[in-house]
């Protein structure tokens, strides 16, 4: 029988407030020693504000957002079910850690604007929902997790947590490690024609490389693709559908447009078979895919940021 993440939150949710009713009581009761050795009676009192106590309480959004960070952690190898805190922070990596759960190979994820590929990191956490808490209880759980997202009235639940992925995932976890990310996030710009997610510790010179001929140009092909297809649809297109398939043409053609120019520069900086220092610090080995420049083969200047920019 399948477990259900709603629950689970719940009995997190209790735990926090016992933990947080007990240290407030323990902090009002040194207050009244304190008053009492010091005769402050008539000056203090010894309430402790809510705001005030040491440990936080449980917050739905903040929490489930922790847990989808955690699942990623899986997929790239940062953490494993079958031991304890970290599982690989770099140095050798040791594949018997992972016995219940494999992660991935490289450590490299796409991210695509549309739901449905079985590379992605959202089909990946699909299957990791699925493999934690059971098939039978997967509904109820990707329901739970969407609408603590902020589901939309035309989303599936699994559209949202798409969404998530590729438009805010990676603001939160530039918060959360104080623009020092351990994901890096790969996009050729504002139009999202290509994302891919990687874990900075399993960064090594090749992954430039693996992201052009893995993932970029199987879905700069695709695109190219979809295009000539929707070409075929007008056609034949008429009223509604017609202005439908002219409006997807033109974003896709815009996806299309920004990936070409990104491949440019991607393709360049996997020649370059880039090393990092990791002694150097987050800041410092992020700068070295930013603000490339390169003169492509038409002879025209094309300037990229590799990396979404860190503001």
């Amino acid at each position: 029988m399948g477990r259900l993440i709603a629950d689970k939150f719940k009995q997190w949710e209790e735990e926090c407030q016992e933990r947080f009713n007990t240290l407030k009581a323990n902090e009002e009761e040194l207050n009244r020693i304190f008053i009492e050795i010091y005769g402050l009676q008539d000056e203090l009192t010894p309430e402790v504000a809510d705001k005030d106590v040491t440990v936080r309480l449980a917050d739905r959004e903040r929490d489930i957002k922790s847990l989808i960070s955690y699942m990623i952690g899986l997929i790239m190898g940062r953490y494993s079910l079958d031991v304890e805190g970290l599982a690989y922070a770099g140095g050798k990596w040791d594949s018997s850690k992972y016995i219940t759960y494999k992660p991935d190979d490289e450590g490299i994820v796409p991210i695509y604007s549309k739901i449905g590929m079985s590379d992605s990191l959202t089909a990946r956490i699909i299957e990791l929902i699925k493999h934690i808490y059971g098939e039978d209880t997967y509904r109820a759980n990707i329901d739970f997790i969407a609408e603590t997202l902020g589901k939309k009235q035309n989303e599936s639940s699994e559209e949202t947590l798409n969404r998530y992925l590729c438009d805010d995932f990676y603001n939160d976890h530039l918060k959360i490690y104080q623009k020092r990310p351990i994901y890096w996030m790969f996009s050729s710009g504002k139009n999202n024609g290509f994302k891919c997610l990687i874990y900075l510790h399993r960064y090594s010179e090749d992954t430039l490389a693996i992201i052009n001929s893995k993932y970029f140009l199987n879905e700069s092909a695709r695109l190219k693709r979809e295009i000539e297809d929707l070409f075929i649809q007008l056609e034949t297109a008429e009223g509604k559908d017609k202005i439908r398939l002219e409006k997807e043409k033109k974003l896709v053609e815009a996806k299309y447009k920004e990936m070409i120019e990104y491949g440019q520069v991607l393709d360049h900086m996997a020649n370059q078979y880039i090393q990092l220092d990791l002694d150097d610090g987050v800041k410092v080995n992020y700068a070295k895919f930013q603000g490339i420049e390169i003169i492509n083969d038409s002879g025209a200047k094309v300037k990229k940021d590799l990396l979404v920019p860190i503001k």
